[in-house]
């Protein structure tokens, strides 16, 4: 374009002024992409499926104070009840609830010996009925029989020798072939030997924020305990049906129990990534913040520019310029200096993204999202420069020409 050398030469009598909007401009571009970045990555865990039935599924926590009450009979009384009310499809006794942020979790290795690589799984005790009330899908191996389930007194140390595990962690142990899990035997507390009898599609473990998340197993217990967690499902589209009804069945059944903390697997998911949602908010806000400074930077620029340059505007409109000129000129100026700022800013996201994979563990950000920033600065540059450069096509010619 003929014009750009004019630009370029007028943009150099204000070379401060076009710096400080470039660099501006570079600053957006390299927070604005790394804070997408982010969100994303925090919108993709908050997506991963946990592996229940979530929508049809519910716990609480069962509580008892009763000195004569038989844990193990009362247990079998309280399951059996759940099971057969109308609308319940099964329900176990379990120690920790997925995304929660509290449970279970062991070193397992593939040799005894306390020097031995381990890797670390959460941990479900459950019984057989667990597949079904979970809503897990079961993609290899077998379910637990009556025959495996075990009583476990609190502080005992001593592990079943079957486990059903999930996909995630049949791939963290037998990489490339996490079929040939099944039947394979690793060790738990360094020394005891757990045959993997099943494998699951998928299960969370109860923190969210942890790098092995999906790594979980279930093991073959009955938990001789006053204070226990009830995990139930129902019949689709039931669940809030069923939640007082199940209560009230608990509280009536023995009146030496507390029941409390009756709360949804949707509702813990929500309380799980609360924070991830407020940091979400928190980055957008800065997003759109950053945006419109920018924006509102762009204007200001423009319009010192437009009202030093009248008289030059003015005589060129006398010698014939018309208003889309006029425009013209100051969308390609825009242009200029929002091009140095993408460069500048582009180094500088990827440097930034660089520091944030390092620090924090995180992929690298793609092409197509520093792709997206850049465009998005150019169009937001180019609004923002639309109305001062309409207000300098409307300057009439002869007005222009008398202005000192």
């Amino acid at each position: 374009m003929l014009e750009t050398g004019l630009i370029f030469r007028a943009l150099m009598r204000n070379k401060i002024g076009a710096l400080l909007i470039a660099l501006q401009i570079a600053l957006t571009l390299a927070i604005m992409v790394n804070a997408i970045f982010m969100i994303q990555d925090r919108n993709q865990q908050m997506s991963r499926a946990s592996g229940l039935d979530e929508a049809n599924t519910f716990y609480l926590t069962n509580t008892v104070f009763g000195e004569n009450y038989n844990k193990q009979v009362n247990l079998q009384t309280d399951l059996h009840a759940i099971r057969n009310t109308p609308g319940i499809v099964d329900a176990i006794q379990i120690n920790a609830i997925p995304l929660s942020g509290g449970g279970w979790s062991m070193s397992l290795q593939h040799e005894p010996g306390d020097d031995k690589d381990t890797i670390g799984s959460a941990l479900y005790m459950v019984d057989e009925h667990a597949i079904n009330t979970l809503g897990v899908e079961l993609i290899a191996g077998q379910n637990f029989t009556s025959q495996d389930i075990q009583w476990r007194e609190s502080g005992s140390t001593k592990w079943p020798p079957k486990t059903i595990i999930t996909k995630a962690f049949a791939e963290q142990l037998y990489p490339g072939n996490w079929q040939s899990a099944v039947g394979k035997t690793f060790y738990i507390s360094q020394t005891q030997p757990m045959q993997i009898i099943g494998i699951m599609k998928a299960l969370q473990a109860p923190w969210n924020g942890w790098s092995g998340v999906e790594r979980s197993m279930l093991v073959p217990f009955h938990m001789d305990a006053k204070n226990s967690r009830y995990f139930i499902r129902t019949q689709p589209g039931r669940r809030d049906e069923m939640m007082p009804i199940i209560e009230k069945l608990l509280a009536e059944s023995n009146k030496e129990r507390i029941i409390r903390r009756v709360s949804t697997i949707e509702e813990t998911r929500q309380r799980s990534y609360q924070r991830h949602n407020a940091t979400n908010k928190i980055l957008m806000t800065v997003i759109i913040t950053l945006t419109l400074i920018t924006g509102f930077g762009i204007v200001g620029l423009a319009i010192f520019s437009i009202n030093r340059r009248t008289k030059q505007i003015g005589t060129r409109r006398a010698l014939g310029a018309t208003q889309w000129q006029i425009m013209r000129y100051f969308m390609v100026e825009n242009l200029l200096i929002s091009s140095v700022g993408v460069v500048i800013g582009s180094i500088g996201a990827i440097t930034l993204n660089y520091w944030l994979v390092k620090t924090f563990s995180l992929s690298p950000i793609s092409f197509e999202l520093v792709l997206f920033g850049v465009i998005a600065l150019f169009i937001v540059g180019q609004l923002a420069v639309l109305y001062p450069a309409r207000r300098a096509a409307m300057i009439p010619p002869a007005t222009a020409t008398r202005t000192i």
